[in-house]
């Protein structure tokens, strides 16, 4: 075939798209773990037999950029080796993977004896062993605290499961029943991605795989297209991480994106070595978290494939917090990307700025609450991720209580917590006062307050923004600090924003969000939605005069906002990271 036909093109675009709906939707009905059926943590995608995707579901984004170098690791080890029925599994961070938590799982579709492609199901498991309940404490400090490592290995070969390796995972995590459970909701899905590609292969044949190369010329072509709109030069930016736990020294992120035609360079030389705690991230993990963000500049009609990928080039110097070797810890490298994403955009920011938001609440924050209940001893792994605000944008204020950008998950329900879990929900709220301001202003944050029911438990607890606020842009005020406090049958007292330590009865956690940053200058915000923050509790009146200067705006009976929490003062901030102008040169 020669030519390809614009209709069959468009149809089999949007088959592929709708088999990893499909998938997705089947993750999510067949799971049995919170962390996965509710909180959304999984990932599906298809794949060619070269192992590019072609398609990928609106799940985890932070999850997917990692694929290829999975893939790649995949078809090295099992050249000549793969046969129908086979099941591929992985999790180790210096063998393909990107956390232990988060698990691969590869089938190959084959037609007719031929390999046509791949279904792939990531999952983050609810517990896969380690020193900590829900393996994914910050102050690991190497690789094999962490959990147990699965290297690529066959979970199914020609149809037949694995018992060894299935038992090996049984006795070494916490919850088999989850696991277990939730790798049969994986390969359930890996199923339902082949059984629909061979139904696509019985209706277009050999043809097939042409359309497979057009669909990823497609999305690179529709790539280059922007970046070749975009002004060549150099174009940098840094964020800061608050400490890994063990050193409150601020960790930068830096980059510097270098566009040159219709190709862009992300260098994050000058960023942090790989640090002692356990917020290391993989290069896979760097990249797909650069993808992502240089995804959300481009116009929404690029198809999420391996097209995009050839268009960008990522490094990261080895030895790095964004490339670490063996055997540093990895378990909590997703704070390490949500960083990476500010980063990203802050530089993008320079060069698409009306595409562009400011700092979210720098990603969600993990609450793990692990231990024994009940006079049967049954264990119970809380892992509950708290997804909070976006930055306020060109043309709209931030969006609260919902998912960062990077993740397409969700919060936990309050009810699903107290119904499986030993706690008490005490409060979950908006914090109000803690967007910052702008013409478009931030969104805010969440409070979430737990009570501890059960005798014993650990504590952990991995948040940021402590120390360093998500910035505004283009005149906008930073949002709010994030704040962790514990009462442990006294009075309160602020815990750092990393820490794992063990709790007992009627221990009460509070966490508090930051918000997202400001977009433009505040002076400007439109008065009718200044009065309608006030109105809605979500800006104090004190507030509204300082960071607006519109007294005016301010009706005389509006009470202060309930618990209105600290602010911060732009001034703090790096400079690069408060107001980004555009570095150009030639």
């Amino acid at each position: 075939m020669n030519t390809v036909d614009p209709i069959t093109f468009a149809v089999i675009k949007s088959g592929l798209d709708t088999i990893v709906d499909d998938m997705a939707y089947a993750v999510m009905r067949t799971a049995r773990s919170p962390i996965v059926r509710d909180v959304l943590d999984y990932s599906v995608t298809i794949c060619d037999r070269q192992g590019r995707i072609l398609s990928q579901a609106k799940t985890v984004a932070l999850h997917l950029g990692a694929v290829p170098d999975a893939m790649a690791v995949v078809l090295e080890r099992f050249q000549g080796d793969l046969f129908p029925g086979d099941v591929i599994v992985l999790n180790d961070p210096y063998d393909g993977g990107m956390h232990l938590p988060d698990i691969f799982m590869f089938k190959p579709i084959f037609a007719s004896e031929r390999l046509l492609g791949f279904s792939v199901v990531i999952a983050h498991h609810c517990d896969v062993g380690g020193r900590v309940p829900g393996s994914n404490a910050s102050d690991s400090t190497e690789i094999f605290q962490e959990g147990i490592r699965i290297a690529p290995m066959k979970l199914y070969e020609r149809g037949a499961p694995n018992r060894t390796l299935l038992t090996i995972i049984e006795r070494n995590v916490r919850l088999p029943d989850l696991v277990l459970g939730d790798l049969d909701a994986q390969y359930a899905t890996c199923n339902i991605g082949e059984r629909e590609m061979l139904r696509l292969f019985a209706r277009y044949g050999d043809d097939l795989e042409i359309y497979f190369d057009r669909l990823i010329d497609y999305g690179e072509a529709l790539t280059r297209k922007a970046i070749s709109s975009w002004p060549d030069g150099d174009y940098t930016f840094t964020d800061y991480i608050d400490g890994d736990g063990f050193s409150t020294e601020p960790i930068p992120i830096a980059c510097k994106i270098t566009v040159k035609g219709d190709h862009l360079w992300v260098d994050f030389a000058g960023s942090s070595p790989q640090v002692k705690g356990a917020i290391n991230a993989t290069l896979s993990f760097t990249k797909s978290s650069t993808y992502l963000s240089i995804r959300c500049a481009l116009d929404h009609d690029v198809p999420n494939n391996a097209g995009v990928y050839r268009c960008i080039t990522v490094t990261a110097p080895e030895g790095s917090i964004l490339n670490p070797t063996m055997p540093a810890p990895v378990a909590a490298r997703a704070l390490t990307g949500y960083r990476v994403v500010d980063t990203v955009l802050g530089a993008l920011a320079r060069i698409a700025p009306a595409k562009l938001m400011a700092a979210g609440e720098g990603g969600n924050t993990v609450v793990a609450i692990g231990g024994y209940h009940g006079d049967a001893k049954r264990p119970f792994v809380l892992v509950d991720m708290i997804n909070g605000a976006w930055g306020g944008r060109a043309d709209k204020d931030g969006i609260e209580g919902v998912t960062n950008p990077s993740q397409n998950m969700s919060n936990l329900p309050i009810e699903t917590i107290e119904a499986r879990y030993p706690l008490l929900m005490e409060e979950y709220s908006l914090r109000p006062d803690s967007g910052g301001a702008g013409q478009f202003r931030g969104g805010l944050g969440l409070n979430r307050q737990y009570r501890l029911l059960a005798d014993h438990a650990v504590l952990q607890l991995r948040a940021d923004r402590h120390e360093h606020p998500p910035y505004g842009l283009f005149g906008g005020a930073p949002g709010a600090l994030s704040r962790n406090s514990i009462k442990q049958g006294g009075d309160w007292r602020e815990l750092p924003a990393k820490v794992t330590l063990e709790i007992g009865k009627d221990t009460v956690l509070r966490h508090e969000q930051a918000g997202g940053g400001g977009w433009g200058d505040p002076s400007l915000r439109d008065r009718a939605a200044l009065v309608a923050d006030l109105a809605n509790g979500k800006v104090s009146p004190e507030r509204a005069k300082t960071d607006y200067g519109n007294d005016d705006a301010v009706p005389p009976n509006v009470p202060s906002a309930p618990g209105a929490m600290r602010t911060t003062d732009s001034s703090s901030m790096p400079l690069d990271s408060r107001i980004p102008t555009k570095e150009k040169t030639s």
